[in-house]
């Protein structure tokens, strides 16, 4: 007859329920969800961020017709009107980060609100994160960012358009999405080989049109030289630092390109040669 060791069972029992922990992580239940400006959504489950770090709206330059809506839209989240889910599209380094984290500090005059940071590998948790926000009152909006689909991925897509546009899995009235992009669809703007041959506007509709389920969807392009030299001319204002055009055109030249972040790496060339912090 075979015996079973008790203190074997208690250590697999252990090991189960250490393990049970990791998927789904007791520690979000003592997040204060009405303390915080921010807070971060991984695997690990969420946390607080003590501050919001965001530049001040008046320096994000060469953007300001998304900055107004963008700005706008935030601030009738949380003052608790209605708002839109928004996608933010395009260039890379052009601010669009940024300007929900200067949006969100904006606003919490406004109302109460806050942002929280979905990790890209938290996506799947996306559902359960909308399940502890709905019973906090408080507005939120809930931030992706540089999302993108692999080729074949049809279940990531199609949650997606479950969470905007309802269905159980939706986002609650107190949540709203907003993504960036590095461009308006996506998703790559051709059918593979998973696709469903039988019903292919089915599958086109599932994985390349999710811009149209956003109630915003807002273009950033690579900004011209003359914005890129208002955005550097706006921060050494700020700081008060001395810039020169012809070293700044040269730095972004160096790097193949002009955006708002090469700005504001020049600026931090420009504070590290006085001497100085930002």
């Amino acid at each position: 007859m075979t015996s079973t060791n008790p203190t074997d069972s208690d250590d697999l029992l252990t090991r189960i329920a250490g393990a049970l922990e990791r998927l789904a992580p007791a520690e979000t239940a003592l997040v204060d969800w009405l303390a915080g400006p921010a807070y971060v959504w991984d695997r690990s489950g969420s946390r607080a961020v003590a501050a919001l770090a965001a530049p001040p709206l008046d320096l994000l330059r060469g953007i300001d017709a998304q900055k107004e809506t963008v700005v706008a839209n935030i601030a009738r989240h949380a003052a608790g009107h209605a708002a839109h889910d928004m996608l933010l599209w395009g260039s890379r380094g052009m601010g669009k980060s940024a300007l929900l984290r200067s949006g969100v500090v904006a606003a919490q005059g406004a109302g109460p609100i806050a942002l929280v940071q979905v990790a890209p590998e938290a996506l799947d948790g996306l559902t359960r994160l909308f399940g502890v926000l709905a019973g906090v009152p408080r507005p939120f909006l809930v931030y992706i960012d540089d999302l993108g689909f692999e080729d074949g991925d049809s279940t990531g897509p199609r949650q997606l358009r479950s969470w905007l546009e309802g269905g159980v899995e939706a986002r609650p009235a107190n949540v709203r999405l907003a993504v960036t992009a590095n461009r308006r669809a996506i998703v790559n703007r051709h059918l593979s080989e998973q696709d469903d041959p039988i019903n292919p506007r089915d599958a086109v509709d599932d994985r390349l049109a999710l811009a149209d389920r956003f109630g915003l969807s807002i273009g950033f392009h690579a900004c011209s030289q003359e914005d890129y030299l208002a955005i550097i001319h706006g921060y050494a204002a700020a700081y008060r630092l001395a810039c020169d055009d012809a070293d700044a055109l040269e730095w972004a030249k160096r790097r193949g390109a002009r955006s708002g972040r090469v700005a504001w790496q020049y600026v931090t060339e420009l504070a590290g040669r006085a001497g100085r912090q930002l």
